[in-house]
């Protein structure tokens, strides 16, 4: 459904540091950049993410009510990808990684702040 998601950021190397480490739990390479306008990406065969500062100049700052979910092919990428934003600058927020039933079945999950606020969550569907 999606070409590519884009979020802002405030620290564009803190916050590519974070995603090197987060998305590389989920097998996904290190990001390619920085382009013509500073930003980093992250590419897969699904899409892509980047950062950046704001193109308008002003401060990025997080969607409320907003979540990027990446996808997790097994639950111990789950937890890896939780560990290893925690540990490259990230908080831990809402339950801890773990599964979780309700109308979409169940799923494992695990949420995170960034860097910059955006909230991001990486998510396994069993079977």
């Amino acid at each position: 459904m999606f070409t590519h998601v884009t979020v802002g950021a405030n620290d564009v190397e803190a916050s590519r540091r974070f995603y090197d480490a987060a998305l590389g739990a989920l097998s996904i390479d290190p990001a390619s950049g920085p382009d013509a306008m500073g930003r980093y990406w992250w590419r897969t065969r699904m899409g892509a993410f980047a950062i950046g500062k704001p193109i308008d100049g002003e401060p990025a700052c997080h969607a409320n009510g907003g979540t990027i979910g990446f996808h997790a092919r097994t639950p111990e990428m789950v937890q890896a990808f939780h560990d290893a934003g925690v540990a490259a600058g990230g908080k831990a927020i809402e339950d801890p990684p773990g599964e979780r039933n309700g109308p979409f079945g169940t799923l494992i999950l695990a949420y995170l702040r960034d860097p910059s606020g955006n909230k991001i969550c990486a998510m396994h569907r069993p079977g």
